[in-house]
């Protein structure tokens, strides 16, 4: 039997999630989301809790395994890629952070020609329809009604305390909400941890909503093709348990992100042709920006033991496993109740740019993302690495194969300014924990390590130890048809040159944002949603917001 659906959404991720719910939730419309990964339980510890996150990353059962190609300024190495193969995407895996990014983000976005109704005016009525920012006033620039509730730090830790009077200390600024009037600074974090437990895309926007009868959610179900009449999408195909479907679709949405989305339209026949002929697919439209614009985000841990028994470290034991387990299912308490990115700060490392090029993610324990704990009784840690990069990469499917995982190219490294920020950052972190707030917990650093001094020796160590910080994008980007590599239309979101097929995720993203990007794929799916209803959007809201040389330099600083 073929099925039939006013919108076909592809991907049940974040973007997927918000989509779900946003056009079925007037009742009119049928709407089938398809996720290829598997559901995510509510039994799932990996999943729901908090402190469990390095586990899923790398697992078949929950990651999609992608890898690039050899990096060609990373010393040719293979750089792993997680993204959620479950429903809810990355967002039932990542490290819950959220970080808007800079209102001078999507000042940037809308300078770009045809992508006015992309500034922060535009974005910002968006963020607050989706946030309920549990600690934040009840101002013009957070919102209270939304579906994702938001808990800030606490970071009670005394090292948080340390590192922010430590950055206070290096000259920088305190700032009491990193997503409100000033980005620019040290403070806790929002997080989507919400009563000691995961707040997912599809736990906020899909899980409440399963009873709605225009409403169907499907795992298991991995899409094999786009089905097109001419260059008008019809439908598609996909595989559940074993059987061949196919369904008709009103429209097609792609939200697979920024990898699966610009594999499948290249499968489907769009992108640039000659690319699409070489590996046996014949063009429908000629898009070459189906996949250039790669962007992400590289990041290092600068880690340091400390001679204070005052950090999470012995939380890691195995030993203590079971009973930090125990708090967590009985009562959603103890050091398994928060992702411990409870902090950190954002700052500018050269007078050359407009806002913060650098954000430091602070963590009181001493651990890789894949678990890899340091050597160490009690340590900590800083993620840092730049976060507007200029490096540009690719990616380009393989085959015909829609199992095949597609080429991709990010370049890290690759530009002068991408090394001078890179080095700049490992510099400011090292000014930062020599101030005399971290002396008493600095014992010293373990990585880098004082043997790296040198422009070049910081330089090789990134090559050989940074990793990305999970945020590809771009891929797919939003713009007019007069710009060549668009593949977008930013006004309704519809690929260029084919009818009823719609792209919703990061891969729309023009440029990627300074911060984790789960918040601002989560607003551009809230927009989205509201393009693809034809209803209004809604009003853009004039607020004001921390800009560096023209509002006092203690704008927005709290200083406790």
């Amino acid at each position: 039997m073929t099925e039939s659906y006013d919108y076909v959404i592809v991907g049940g991720g974040s973007a997927g999630s918000v989509l779900g719910n946003r056009l079925s939730e007037d009742g009119k419309k049928s709407v089938l989301v398809l996720e290829a990964g598997r559901s995510d339980y509510s039994w799932d510890l990996l999943i729901q809790m908090p402190a469990a996150l390095p586990f899923p990353s790398g697992k078949d059962l929950y990651d999609w395994q992608y890898e690039t190609d050899p990096e060609p300024y990373m010393k040719g190495r293979n750089i792993p890629h997680a993204r959620g193969k479950v429903l809810g995407g990355s967002s039932s895996i990542n490290g819950m952070i959220y970080q808007r990014g800079n209102p001078m983000d999507y000042e940037r976005w809308g300078a770009d020609t045809g992508m006015e109704n992309w500034n922060f005016a535009h974005c910002l009525p968006y963020f607050k329809r989706l946030e309920n920012a549990l600690a934040s006033p009840d101002d013009d620039l957070r919102g209270h009604d939304g579906p994702i509730k938001l808990e800030r730090g606490p970071a009670k830790n005394p090292l948080f305390q340390a590192f922010f009077n430590a950055g206070v200390e290096a000259g920088y600024s305190r700032t009491p909400d990193v997503n409100g009037f000033r980005q620019e600074g040290f403070g806790p974090f929002d997080k989507h941890v919400y009563k000691g437990q995961r707040l997912s895309a599809s736990r906020a926007y899909l899980h409440p909503f399963m009873d709605r009868e225009n409403l169907t959610v499907k795992t298991r179900a991995f899409v094999t093709s786009i089905d097109f009449d001419g260059t008008r999408a019809k439908g598609l195909t996909y595989r559940r348990n074993g059987k061949t479907h196919q369904v008709e679709a009103g429209e097609v949405i792609l939200s697979g992100g920024a990898i699966a989305t610009p594999q499948m339209l290249q499968l489907a026949g769009i992108g640039d042709a000659e690319h699409l002929r070489s590996v046996g697919v014949k063009p429908i439209v000629d898009l070459p920006g189906v996949g250039e614009n790669l962007q992400d985000h590289l990041e290092v841990y600068v880690q340091h033991t400390c001679p204070e028994p005052v950090s999470e470290q012995p939380n890691l034991s195995k030993a203590r496993m079971p009973w930090i387990g125990l708090q967590w299912m009985l009562g959603r308490t103890g050091p398994a109740a928060t992702n411990h990115f409870e902090g950190g700060g954002f700052v500018r490392s050269n007078e050359d740019v407009d806002y913060p090029n650098l954000m430091f993610h602070f963590l009181p324990v001493a651990v890789r993302y894949d678990g890899q704990k340091a050597a160490t009784k009690h340590g900590f840690q800083v993620h840092i690495g730049p976060m507007y990069s200029d490096a540009r990469g690719s990616l380009k499917i393989r085959s015909k194969d829609p199992k095949e995982h597609p080429s991709m190219v990010y370049n890290y490294l690759s530009t002068e300014q991408d090394k001078r920020e890179w080095v700049e950052a490992i510099r400011i972190t090292r000014e930062i924990m020599s101030q005399p707030a971290m002396k008493k917990y600095n014992g010293g650093e373990i990585s880098p390590g004082p043997s790296v001094q040198t422009d070049e020796e910081i330089l090789e160590w990134v090559k050989e130890d940074a990793e990305t910080a999970l945020h590809p994008s771009c891929t797919c980007k939003m713009g007019p048809e007069s710009d060549p590599m668009a593949v977008v239309d930013p006004e309704t979101m519809k690929v260029h040159g084919v009818e009823n097929l719609r792209v919703v995720d990061a891969s729309a993203m023009p440029y990627v944002t300074n911060g984790n990007i789960h918040a601002p794929v989560l607003m551009l799916a809230e927009k989205a949603a509201d393009l693809i209803l034809g209803r209004k959007p809604l009003d853009p809201i004039d607020a004001d917001f921390y800009r560096h040389g023209v509002h006092p330099a203690d704008a927005g600083t709290v200083t406790e």
